[in-house]
């Protein structure tokens, strides 16, 4: 494993770990962490999902060269889908569902379906460069999860 604090900081794969990084802090993931940390108000919570939004629509733009419309696509994209997902996460919250694997599947879910949108919305040329800056491997590592 690459050690990232000595890792170019615009190397794929400390790109690929920021994103990761900041998509665990939106979502959380277990109960455990909901019970430590009680939720941060609505207001707070929306202004940084909208935050980090923006930042990947952004980071997607520069890294793939997208059209004003493509983002406005992907922008919608991640509104709907981040939404849901932690609309999905606070449910399993609500429940008391304490089982881990419950919360990864939910996630996977929405990042799925995520792909699938920006499969739809990216030209090939595009969607490669996607699925090389990280997506093929975040995409295996749920396939693997899902066997």
């Amino acid at each position: 494993m690459r050690n990232f604090v000595t890792c170019d900081p615009n190397c794929k794969d400390m790109k690929f770990y920021r994103f990761l990084c900041i998509f665990a802090l939106i979502t959380p993931l277990t109960a455990g962490l909901w019970a430590q940390n009680p939720p941060q108000d609505k207001e707070k919570q929306e202004k940084q999902l909208l935050e980090y939004i923006d930042k990947e629509v952004e980071r997607l733009s520069t890294l793939l060269d997208l059209e004003y419309w493509q983002e406005f696509y992907v922008d919608s994209i991640l509104t709907h889908n981040l939404a849901a997902l932690t609309d999905e996460l606070e449910q399993l919250q609500k429940a008391k569902v304490e089982n881990m694997d419950l919360y990864q599947e939910v996630q996977d879910k929405w990042a799925e379906n995520t792909d699938k949108a920006y499969n739809a919305v990216f030209s090939e040329e595009q969607w490669k460069k996607y699925m090389k800056s990280g997506g093929a491997r975040a995409k295996k590592a749920r396939d693997k999860r899902k066997k």
